[in-house]
């Protein structure tokens, strides 16, 4: 086996072993005892062209640099959130995809848009290292360490980047405030903090900032801090009478929506974002094997065809019924830490199929919900009915958490499209770009890829290097592509390839070396986990959807009874999808025609578009539809009464982007 799968296998089975080549940051050698299998490319390493980086662009200029930052950080001054409101949240969050938007385009407009937020922040500290937005008397309340964790991790994120130390000090100030209220001897069991509905998940994600803080500073406070708040995941307390069990609960894998604590999809993944950090800093394998069956129950129970779950916001056997009419589908929220989950994973063990999962979460359910200029979000997607935008939460600060937490999945993708190893690079991701790492040796390799990829399947790519260097690069086979073909300066590859894992090319690579891939871009039917009879289609990575646009919404037939259709699949449940070339709605980034036959064998052929696009007019009418019964009735395409309301959380109009940011 390839070295890559062979330290991948070994982090599976729990060896507190240093992995990977040790990545330059600020961290004390001693505080690191796990070192990644891959490690992520710098920032403004790698720079995406097409599609994708078109869409990068969107974000960061329309979304995180146009963002008013009075409106996040007033709260921080007034402290209007009483008992309950979680205004605190907005800035770190929102900071968080910042900084990586301006590592991702450095320019002077950028740099001035995140010093003057820090600056600001930093202003409202207290005398005692607090910064939230709750008075005095009502700290611990129902959202105030949720929010000191996004305060903590926002200045953490503009630290790394600028080594600025007044600013790391500003976090330790907020850590060393909380740990005086929450900490040993304080007499407050912080698992039992936090709104009474989802019991203590909330405030115990805390714990990703404090151990980022003791990676960063090596003061063991933060270390025994840390341990402190997981050894009270098992203390009963008010919220629940057998504490929240999270460890325990994950690795006897336990049904998400029957665990003791919340089935609060968002909160309980960024309690296990901060266990992932504590597996690096302790070596524990019960914390990597608590991640590891976690994250694969997760994906065995919970993940929808696009690469999301939840319904409410909460675990909800998804996989089983993502067929249904879902009320309040896929929460945005939830998408983005999904990914960061993901992203946590790859680079702690290696295994491409976390790069698998996070690319279909990219190109399906975390880019649909942003809008087409990049300025707003959505709150939730679905699989059937309209787009709808995010309401406002708190109209004073004119945002809602999934607006803020949106960017926070796009912007890790340069990060980890192309990754180092301990034996030279990974490619995780294809597509337009160029990036530039780091070979063992430590001299600049430089990779140049043109590709329409996911359109095509066809990658070219070249290799710029100083001096002639011999070093792995692997190459990310999809588990779905079943058929993948390279080529090294023209010549067939002869090693393994293998789907689900990285093709290890070891050879002395050489200044503009081509290399070549074909990926198996046949589309393929996919028949409902739950057995139902519904069915869906996906080429690539690209689910597809039947759109309002391309197929108009019929109450009668034309010739009766010839009304009932099912898609043309062989015996391998592979369909011959054809891409339509200028296709008639520019809006949609991908048209096909799909071949269908009738009752009585007739062929005929529909419309669809990738899932992104479908719906993506973002108005009342524009309906769209993943999954359909096999065979569908052709008057009863799209769910009738399944609208927008359903994806909405409050209110009774219908969201809009609020003017102050609409292009």
């Amino acid at each position: 086996m390839k070295k890559l799968l062979l330290l991948a296998a070994a982090a599976a089975l729990l060896a507190p072993q240093a992995y990977g080549k040790e990545k330059k940051t600020s961290a004390p050698a001693s505080t690191i005892k796990v070192r990644n299998v891959l490690e992520p490319a710098a920032y403004g390493a790698t720079h995406f062209g097409g599609y994708l980086g078109e869409k990068l662009d969107l974000c960061i200029d329309n979304r995180l640099m146009a963002q008013d930052i009075e409106r996040v950080v007033q709260p921080f001054r007034d402290k209007p959130d009483g008992n309950w409101g979680f205004r605190s949240e907005f800035w770190g969050k929102w900071y968080t995809a910042a900084m990586q938007g301006y590592g991702y385009a450095p320019t002077a407009e950028n740099r001035a848009v995140v010093d003057k937020a820090v600056q600001e922040l930093i202003a409202t500290q207290d005398k005692n290292g607090y910064i939230g937005t709750y008075l005095d008397e009502n700290h611990l309340g129902e959202w105030d360490i949720w929010g000191r964790k996004y305060v903590m991790l926002g200045l953490l994120a503009y630290y790394d980047q600028t080594q600025d130390k007044s600013v790391l000090d500003a976090a330790c100030k907020v850590a060393d405030n909380l740990i005086s209220e929450t900490g040993p001897g304080s007499g407050v069991n912080i698992a039992a903090t936090g709104w009474i509905g989802w019991k203590g998940l909330a405030s115990c994600s805390v714990l990703e900032p404090i151990a980022l803080l003791y990676q960063k500073t090596g003061d063991k406070r933060y270390l025994d801090f840390a341990e402190y708040i997981i050894k009270s995941w098992d203390t009963p307390n008010k919220l629940t009478p057998t504490g929240l069990r999270l460890v325990q609960e994950a690795v006897s894998g336990t049904p998400l929506w029957k665990m003791s604590g919340a089935p609060k999809a968002y909160e309980m993944m960024s309690c296990f974002e901060g266990l992932c950090e504590m597996y690096r800093i302790t070596g524990d394998p019960l914390y990597f094997e608590a991640c590891h069956k976690l994250i694969n129950t997760i994906i065995r129970d919970e993940i929808m065809i696009v690469g999301s779950g939840s319904m409410a916001e909460i675990w909800c056997h998804g996989k089983m019924r993502q067929t249904e009419p879902m009320y309040q589908g896929m929460e945005t929220c939830v998408t983005a830490t999904w990914m960061k989950f993901l992203y946590q994973m790859l680079r702690l063990t290696g295994d491409s199929r976390y790069a698998d999962e996070l690319e279909t979460s990219l190109y399906n359910a975390l880019l649909a919900s942003m809008s087409p200029k990049g300025e707003w979000w959505s709150y939730y997607a679905g699989l059937m009915g309209e787009r709808v935008h995010s309401h406002q939460q708190f109209p004073d600060v004119v945002m809602s958490c999934c607006v803020a937490n949106g960017p926070r999945g796009l912007m890790i993708t340069p990060s980890w499209a192309v990754m180092t190893t301990a034996d030279g690079a990974a490619i995780n991701l294809y597509g337009k770009m160029n990036s530039t790492v780091k070979t063992p040796s430590g001299q600049p390799l430089k990779i140049n890829m043109e590709s329409e990829y996911p359109v095509q399947g066809n990658v070219a790519a070249t290799v710029n290097l100083p001096q002639s260097e011999a070093f792995a690069l692997e190459l990310r086979i999809p588990q779905w592509s079943k058929r993948t073909a390279i080529k090294i300066n023209g010549e067939p590859y002869d090693g393994y390839i293998l789907p689900g894992t990285y093709a290890s090319i070891e050879r002395t690579w050489n200044d503009n070396d081509k290399i070549e891939v074909e990926l198996d871009m046949r589309a393929r039917v996919v028949d409902a986990p739950s057995g139902v009879g519904d069915a869906a289609i996906v080429r690539g990575p690209i689910v597809l959807a039947f759109d309002s646009r391309l197929i108009p919404r019929r109450d009668g037939v034309t010739e009766p009874p010839m009304y009932r259709y099912e898609f043309m699949r062989d015996t391998d449940n592979y369909i011959d999808v054809q891409l339509v070339e200028n296709p008639e709605t520019p809006a949609i980034w991908m048209t096909f025609d799909v071949p269908c036959k009738d009752e009585a064998g007739n062929k005929h052929i529909l419309r669809m578009c990738d899932y992104t696009s479908a719906g993506n007019t973002w108005q009342e009418g524009n309906i769209f539809r993943v999954w359909a019964q096999q065979p569908f009735d052709f008057r009863h395409l799209y769910t009738n009464n399944v609208d927008w309301r359903v994806n909405v959380t409050v209110g009774v109009g219908r969201p809009e982007i609020p003017d102050i940011y609409k292009k």
